[in-house]
């Protein structure tokens, strides 16, 4: 496995020193309030502008698709939660939901669910999906994470050599996927090529790393963790 640390850290470098202008650029500002909720957490955006995450009202929580302005809850019926994670530029989403203690992951087309769920897991949640309706996410099997790319309907599952656990979070349209891995006791990020190959993706110096997601072009933006504090980190 190869990895890039010295190219993260040239990359952090560049992030920190442009950090007080670009800051100083953005002004548009825009709250995202669900009406009538308590809190609103959104998790994925796509290129058309169409936003999703989840609301909580009354101690219970939603999920919510914001499109041209219009709010619309957009839970899985009969689940205790619903929690989206990504939408492509077609309008598809992917996430997961709960029943009882078991979580299954859910892909959602013009207003009609269909759940994901890998075969044999105890659970499954799904994270990402790109342009070609490909989505990564992660299951547990016996006690064990792993990572998975489900591809015109077939599961791969995607584990690190000599890790202990594996996620997968992003996918970019090429089909490059990026996530994290345990291994020896800390996290990793990682990037897994089209052609197969990994690489792992750390801060140099960090205790923690991982990998969140990919863009067209192969830029990769994470977080990581220096002595207790975390910290966003984009990798070019």
């Amino acid at each position: 496995m190869r990895t890039i640390g010295v190219v993260t850290c040239c990359a952090l470098v560049t992030v920190l020193t442009l950090l007080v202008p670009v800051s100083a650029q953005v002004s548009d500002f825009t709250t995202i309030d669900v009406p009538g909720a308590s809190s609103t957490m959104p998790r994925g955006i796509n290129s058309r502008g169409d936003i999703v995450g989840f609301y909580g009202v009354g101690g219970a929580f939603h999920a919510f698709l914001l499109h041209e302005g219009t709010f619309t809850d957009i839970d899985v019926p009969g689940a205790a939660f619903t929690r989206p994670r990504s939408i492509n530029p077609q309008g598809d989403v992917v996430g997961f939901y709960g029943t009882g203690s078991v979580s299954h992951g859910f892909l959602l087309i013009e207003g009609s669910f269909t759940t994901i769920d890998v075969p044999g897991a105890s659970s499954t949640q799904a994270f990402g999906i790109n342009p070609r309706g490909d989505i990564v996410g992660q299951y547990s099997a016996g006690g064990t994470t792993h990572g998975f790319l489900l591809h015109e309907g077939t599961f791969t599952t995607i584990d690190v050599p000599g890790a202990s656990s594996t996620r997968a979070f992003g996918i970019n349209p090429r089909g490059d996927i990026v996530g994290e891995y345990s291994a020896g006791g800390t996290t990793h990020g990682f990037r897994l090529d089209k052609d197969g190959s990994f690489t792992s993706v750390d801060v140099p110096g960090a205790s923690f790393s991982a990998a969140l997601s990919i863009n067209p072009q192969g830029d990769i933006v994470g977080m990581y963790s220096v002595g207790g504090t975390t910290h966003g980190v984009l990798v070019r």
